[in-house]
């Protein structure tokens, strides 16, 4: 069947370029001069496809826009804005534009934006068209109120393009909200890149994001894809973005607004299409008051927050995340899955859980580990007062979350290594965790 595209834009000139580019594409295409024409034929066409200016004789694209989601939601609008106007793609963005494009018009910059708009799924959520069961946000667990909303959030997300910043508490569930937007929206299919910003020495951060040719510098022996070029067509999760070297702010702000990169010793800018979705468990904007972090960066990659709730604030997931686990660590360890005590459980959802879902996934795997038989006592949880020190580091005062939690992680390695009689393949096994991720944290905790 034909797929139809609506172009509104009150320069001629404009309109027969757009025509004869979507056009090649396969698009029926119709146009308009104003609002007035584009309302009429959105009240008597089905459209795959909106394009508009922001600027238009009898007003603005941007209340086209908001009419376009209210009233035709199962038609992806995109904006053309005016070379170098942030404000105005930030501001369709937050309106709900899929995406946008400067003018002069890259043409191949706009195929390819339209290529993906054609993929979204026609109905007005993922869910309706998927289901529950089907990869979707049922692997976000919990029935909670605010499970419930960040669930429908990452669902309209998904139809969109625009840059996402994901806040929260670590452990908090950050890459698995960033996963779910990728996952359910047009560029699924395409690759999904995570890359801790602040696991990278600054001096390799250029080369690691943006490539490098051969010999480009000492120890360059042949040529390297970046992050972004790997990503190209699907998504580049940036996690803990507030750890970004203010050098490295500034090519990254560039890298997003051109939508190009240029390797270490390039001559040439390479052309990438991706779509950038940042985490953070600090404020960035102390951070952008301090001068710590840049201001415009901030304003663009905080188009859209999602915020992640901590798990103190929906204790009663807890039953059914136990649940999950238990039977994730079994599947894992080829083992039967276990239950939890009444008792059990009530400790679990009284305890404050400063390390969030990780931390329940660890203290369960911990607990299965040091018990026996096929119900997880409260005793082997060993969050009890007199325990508690043998079970995990104790949070002095002064102790910050990152620290709590990177010591739970060293204490998990060297028990899991133990139980694998120092086998690292079954250690990883063990774990949940690839044989790669575990030789890095071995040698990030100096662990042999």
């Amino acid at each position: 069947m034909s797929r139809s595209a609506l172009v509104v834009d009150d320069e001629p000139d404009i309109r027969e370029l757009l025509t004869i580019t979507l056009s090649r594409m396969d698009l029926q295409v119709k146009t308009a001069a104003n609002l007035a024409e584009a309302r009429q034929a959105l009240s008597s066409n089905h459209f795959d496809f909106c394009l508009t200016d922001m600027r238009l004789p009898d007003g603005n694209g941007i209340s086209l826009v908001r009419e376009i989601n209210q009233r035709y939601a199962h038609t992806p609008v995109a904006v053309l804005t005016a070379y170098g106007k942030v404000e105005d793609a930030v501001q369709a963005l937050k309106s709900g534009a899929f995406d946008f494009v400067s003018k002069p018009v890259n043409l191949e910059v706009l195929r390819s934006l339209v290529q993906t708009a054609l993929r979204i799924k026609p109905n007005t959520t993922y869910a309706q068209s998927q289901g529950e069961a089907d990869g979707d946000t049922s692997r976000l667990i919990g029935r909670s109120a605010v499970v419930q909303k960040v669930r429908e959030t990452i669902r309209r997300l998904a139809r969109n393009q625009a840059p996402v910043l994901i806040s929260g508490d670590s452990g908090s569930g950050k890459e698995l909200a960033a996963r779910l937007i990728h996952d359910m929206g047009p560029r699924g299919e395409g690759p999904f890149i995570p890359v801790n910003c602040g696991a990278i020495p600054a001096e390799l951060m250029e080369s690691e994001f943006f490539g490098h040719k051969r010999g480009s510098f000492t120890g360059a022996d042949s040529d390297k894809e970046g992050l972004f070029q790997s990503s190209n067509g699907g998504t580049l999760f940036l996690d803990e973005v507030a750890d970004l070297p203010l050098h490295m702010q500034v090519k990254l702000l560039r890298a997003i607004q051109e939508r190009t990169v240029r390797p270490i010793g390039a001559r040439q800018e390479i052309p990438v299409d991706v779509r950038i979705v940042s985490a953070t468990h600090k404020s960035l904007k102390p951070l952008v008051e301090s001068g710590q972090f840049r201001s415009d960066l901030f304003f663009r990659l905080n188009v859209i927050e999602l915020q992640m709730p901590p798990l103190r604030e929906r204790p009663d997931d807890i039953p059914l995340l136990a649940k999950h686990f238990l039977q994730q660590i079994a599947d894992q360890w080829g083992d039967k899955p276990r239950t939890l005590s009444d008792d059990a459980l009530k400790v679990l959802k009284t305890h404050p859980f400063p390390g969030n879902v990780r931390e329940l996934y660890n203290i369960l795997q911990r607990a299965i580990a040091l018990s026996d038989g096929s119900v997880v006592q409260a005793a082997d949880l060993q969050l009890g007062d007199s325990t508690l020190e043998t079970a995990a580091p104790s949070m002095e005062p002064e102790q910050n979350l990152d620290d709590y939690m990177e010591n739970v992680e060293k204490q998990l390695l060297e028990q899991a290594l133990i139980e694998a009689k120092y086998n690292k393949t079954a250690a990883a096994r063990r774990l949940g965790i690839t044989f790669r991720s575990l030789r890095y944290k071995l040698q990030k905790y100096g662990i042999e």
